[in-house]
């Protein structure tokens, strides 16, 4: 492990100041909300589980329904499990991604 400094890349026009500044009050905003850290982050856990657990259930339920009343040469309990499975980590990661735009968009009005 080196000691080299934390390197960011400034924008062009941008004093020192303000970069400072800016570091600066992002630090302290999330001093603000360090009491939800540990518990926003297992609620965050939590909700992204379920978001992939539920459609995953539904479609196997769908899927049992389907090979009991309408028994068929191919079951559809599995197929209908994975499209489920499927479904829910496409929620997953939208919403991932949704957050993580959100958090690179407060970033950046920051360093304004």
């Amino acid at each position: 492990m080196t000691d080299e400094p934390e390197h960011t890349v400034a924008k062009p026009g941008r004093s020192l100041g303000e970069a400072v500044g800016a570091k600066a009050a992002r630090k302290l905003r999330a001093r603000r909300n360090a009491s939800q850290g540990v518990w926003f982050g297992l609620g965050m856990m939590g909700l992204i589980g379920w978001s992939v657990t539920i459609p995953t259930l539904l479609g196997a339920a769908l899927g049992l329904w389907l090979d009991r009343h309408y028994p068929g040469r191919h079951p559809w309990t599995l197929a209908l499990l994975m499209a489920g499975l499927a479904i829910g980590c496409f929620n997953a990661w939208r919403w991932v991604a949704k957050e993580d735009k959100a958090i690179r968009d407060e970033q950046e009005g920051d360093d304004e």
